[in-house]
């Protein structure tokens, strides 16, 4: 490296959710911008320099989009033991042992000289075998989950989206609230450009509907139900999600005239999510971490429907940004009778639409991928 100071960064994060899309922020802005850390030492890294080694799930649903990114990526076993029963435990701790030891492997190889955990149970046997070395914790939502709070016991640092979080976990003085880190490309679209990418009327209000790559039903069918009321008081931009594109696609088929007009439907949106963000005057959504980085980015106020199933996570996120007066928590069954009213009563009181505004974008937290990389890079140069 010609004396030039070099970094090797092991990232173990699993899924598609709260930890692979902050860990990919936070590394697109290493690649791309590198980091000065001041301290005794000053560590002027060069994004040349960066070394990147991903640990995944065996057969996880993040490899292909990890390795899209061009960033190596391995895979380990792993499995979770909260809420199993009986019959599966045993299989699940033969699972984390395999993962342990591979882990140790991987370690022994790549010889990293910090560990990034972003992920949930499959991260505990790599924390297991790197014990030894300085790591850092993101924890995405307010609450942190059983295994989450086993990886914070391990983590030198631990950074968290918001400053409720930090009473979560033990020895407070190793937390930092640095925010949710976003994608750098969302925030590259203002509502102009926004709205002429995805071709809206930019003086006609805008409701966006997300429920995430493979959707959320009950929103789905709730809006569905209220389609043809809700296209008289506005645009809709509706990212479906794969599980009821036909569906959807179908209804959108069906319409006429202004109506047909009205609705834009999509099953994903990559690229152009920021457009969408962007361009919209509110948003339902469920209520998932992301919900902390990116509507804030926006300032966009938002109907948040919690997913039922997901243990208390996301209902802790959706009253966090409620009490904060950026958001309406609604219960999933009572969406769909809800839904019209609520819509109808926030885009015709303005004042109340804008108050939510700024206090959503209060919460926003820009330089969280920058302050989560100076973490980094901070346990690095120890």
């Amino acid at each position: 490296m010609n004396g030039e100071p070099s970094v090797r960064l092991l990232i173990c994060a699993g899924g598609t959710g709260g930890g692979v899309s902050p860990a990919l922020a936070v590394l697109n802005w290493l690649q791309g911008e590198g980091l000065q850390v001041e301290g005794k030492k000053t560590l002027n890294l060069k994004p040349s320099n960066l070394k990147l080694l991903w640990v995944g799930g065996k057969n996880g649903i993040e490899a292909d989009l990890v390795q899209r990114h061009g960033i190596p990526y391995t895979e380990i076993h792993a499995a979770g033991l909260h809420g199993v029963g009986l019959r599966t435990l045993p299989k699940n701790l033969v699972k984390l042992a395999r993962g342990f030891f591979e882990s140790i492997k991987i370690l022994r190889e790549f010889k990293p000289d910090v560990l990034f955990f972003t992920g949930g149970y499959m991260a505990v046997p790599m924390a297991l075998a790197g014990w030894r070395i300085p790591s850092l914790l993101f924890v995405p939502d307010i609450l942190p989950g059983v295994a989450l709070s086993f990886l914070a016991w391990f983590s030198n640092r631990i950074t968290v989206s918001a400053e409720t979080a930090t009473a979560n976990f033990p020895r407070p003085s190793r937390v930092v609230e640095t925010g949710y880190p976003v994608r750098s490309d969302l925030a590259q679209w203002d509502k102009e450009s926004a709205c002429e990418a995805l071709g809206l009327d930019a003086e006609k209000p805008i409701l966006m509907i997300v429920g995430g790559s493979k959707g959320a039903r009950s929103i789905n069918d709730a809006v569905l139900a209220n389609l043809s009321e809700l296209l008289k008081l506005t645009q809709i931009v509706h990212i479906s999600g794969k599980l009821d594109w036909a569906k959807v696609k179908d209804r959108q088929k069906s319409l006429k005239g202004a109506r047909a007009k009205n609705y834009f439907v999509f099953d994903y949106l990559h690229e152009k999510m920021g457009a969408a963000l962007a361009s919209a005057d509110l948003v339902i959504s469920r209520a998932g971490a992301s919900s902390l980085g990116e509507f804030p980015l926006f300032g966009l106020p938002a109907i948040l429907v919690p997913y039922p199933y997901a243990w208390r996570y996301q209902k802790v996120n959706a009253e966090y940004l409620s009490e904060k007066g950026a958001a309406v928590l609604v219960k999933d069954e009572n969406l769909e009778e809800r839904l019209l009213p609520l819509v109808d009563d926030l885009l015709s009181n303005p004042q109340k639409l804008e108050a939510m505004r700024v206090a959503m974008k209060e919460e926003a937290r820009p330089n969280a991928a920058k302050d989560i990389a100076a973490e980094l890079l901070a346990l690095a140069r120890k």
